[in-house]
């Protein structure tokens, strides 16, 4: 398609018109209402938080290829994750949805925001194009003066990311990596968008590496404990082994 955003909205919705960017069970209104009625942690989940029933039901405007990627999230313990758009230079970290529902844009942060901003700055920083200094405004949003890192709700509302989706189902923190100001560049263009983003994909996952790690284990067995809670003082968002 060529340079900018010419034609952007190409494979965006599937054969049957459903935009998998917003196709998740949105859990993030569930725990707003929860916490707004004092029901987190101890009635209340702050994490696995159960996909609604609505959302399970055949008649449901989910498509198959989002089933078959939240099947694949529950049966492999994944904890970080990013997906790659284009059409930008920035990378966005959760929330994408705004908790003030009717909010087209507003700063909404998760329990765990001085990770989420750290793992954003780590892509942004090491990312070719974004590190540039000659580097240009892609169209109007003026991302480099915010480091190359944005709230994603602070940019556009998303209701129903993957993203959201993944940090309150799952143990997975994700991001969203919008890599080049192309929507579709140029096969010759290829090669170059490669070396932009190499080395910064790799530092990403290495992240992996971060935080505490190891075996919770029963004192008199020795054996792991499966779905052990873990909470960190401070941050209203467990994770499990």
């Amino acid at each position: 398609q060529g340079s900018e955003l010419s034609g952007w909205a190409m494979g965006r919705w599937t054969y049957e018109g459903i935009d998998l960017n917003h196709n998740f069970a949105d859990l993030n209104t569930a725990l707003w209402d929860a916490e707004d009625n004092d029901l987190v942690p101890h009635e209340f989940p702050n994490h696995y938080i159960p996909i609604p029933e609505y959302y399970t039901f055949a008649n449901a405007t989910v498509a198959p290829e989002t089933r078959a990627v939240i099947d694949w999230m529950q049966r492999y313990p994944f904890v970080l994750s990013a997906n790659l758009h284009g059409g930008e230079l920035v990378v966005t970290y959760p929330f994408d949805m705004t908790r003030t529902y009717w909010k087209a844009q507003e700063l909404t942060p998760t329990a765990d925001d001085g990770v989420f901003r750290w793992l954003a700055t780590v892509y942004a920083t090491s990312n070719l194009a974004m590190a540039s200094e000659e580097r240009r405004l892609c169209h109007y949003d003026d991302f480099i003066r915010f480091g190359n890192i944005i709230n994603g709700a602070n940019w556009h509302t998303v209701p129903g990311s993957m993203n959201d989706f993944s940090y309150l189902h799952t143990n997975c923190f994700e991001i969203t990596v919008e890599l080049s100001c192309d929507k579709f560049p140029h096969a010759s263009e290829l090669p170059a968008e490669w070396e932009n983003n190499r080395e910064s994909l790799l530092l990403y996952m290495e992240q992996v590496h971060r935080g505490i790690k190891g075996v919770v284990r029963d004192t008199d067995t020795e054996q792991g404990i499966a779905n052990a809670i873990i909470s960190v003082d401070g941050i209203n968002h467990d994770v499990r082994t």
